[in-house]
């Protein structure tokens, strides 16, 4: 499912024009922290940075692009974009500190991934100063299959406890499809309105990926019912079965002045639609004759997926 719901209609969520009642999670684990977690009118979000922002740099918000006022269709990636968003800055304890402002859109898809990052109007020294909190750091590197995290969703201030349960490579939902996905162990099956919610290394306190989406009845691949698809077309689904989206594919694509640049060698992020494929050459290879060689290769540009044959 979209975990996000629809501003202004109160208990009822509004999932891409399908009307449905929505309770607090009762089975939501109160335990963690709400540390720099931002609360928006339908989903959840957070105030982070790059391991190499300073604090004279203009803070960032994380949320899902399901969570734009218009959700991005499949192949769209937005980029720079003027956009007016506000949200209510959380402490630990779930308590107000005070409303951050946005200004613009740095990046945003529902393409490969689902994220939405916003540049707000004050810097990290500003905020510090004003609420005394600070943002969480995206991670630079893969999550560890395994690893202890936590979901805090501001949305309803509560947090989700789990592990990372494996990676799914090819994520589809309807019209989207999104790839190395975070699948979730038990004790994280994520509702409505925690979209956009970070989702925390507990080792490390930093910021792995983003909550995204679950199947809700057990369908194929239908909205709100996301599908894994194996190597071979294959699909199967887990009623009930929560995901993520990574976010250190956004350090993969930093340029100068940690400004997001899509052109950037080995950046993992999403590019516009009909942009030029690039493909990484895998070297030479040796094996013996009538030997299977394995190799990765990777590509960017162009429009996700993409697919290789030879």
């Amino acid at each position: 499912m979209f975990k996000g719901l629809a501003a202004g209609i109160g208990t009822a969520a509004l999932v891409a024009g399908a009307l449905i009642s929505v309770a607090a999670p009762a089975s939501a684990v109160q335990a963690g922290d709400l540390t720099a977690t931002i609360a928006l009118s339908n989903c959840s979000a957070s105030l982070v940075r790059y391991p190499a922002s300073v604090d004279t740099d203009r803070a960032m918000m994380l949320t899902n692009g399901h969570c734009l006022p218009t959700m991005p269709s499949a192949g769209q990636v937005i980029q720079n974009t003027t956009a007016s968003r506000s949200g209510t800055l959380l402490n630990g304890a779930g308590t107000s500190l005070g409303t951050v402002q946005a200004d613009k859109v740095l990046y945003a898809t529902m393409t490969g991934t689902d994220v939405a990052l916003y540049e707000l109007t004050d810097t990290y020294a500003s905020i510090s100063s004003k609420y005394g909190s600070t943002a969480l750091t995206i991670s630079d590197t893969h999550p560890a299959n395994g690893a202890s995290m936590f979901i805090p969703s501001s949305y309803w201030k509560q947090v989700w406890n789990c592990s990372v349960n494996g990676f799914v490579d090819t994520l589809r939902e309807d019209q989207w499809t999104w790839h190395d996905s975070l699948r979730y162990s038990s004790g994280c099956n994520t509702t409505h309105g925690t979209s956009g919610s970070p989702i925390i290394d507990s080792a490390s306190n930093k910021v792995i990926g983003i909550n995204n989406t679950g199947n809700d009845d057990g369908a194929m691949c239908t909205l709100n019912n996301p599908c894994e698809v194996a190597a071979d077309g294959t699909t199967t689904v887990t009623k009930g079965q929560s995901y993520g989206e990574e976010t250190y594919w956004f350090t993969t694509c930093l340029g100068a002045g940690r400004a997001i640049d899509l052109t950037v060698a080995g950046c993992l992020l999403t590019k516009p639609a009909g942009s030029a494929v690039s493909v990484t050459s895998p070297g030479n290879q040796t094996t013996a004759l009538n030997g299977a060689a394995n190799l990765q290769i990777a590509a960017t540009g162009g429009t996700a997926p993409l697919t290789f044959t030879a």
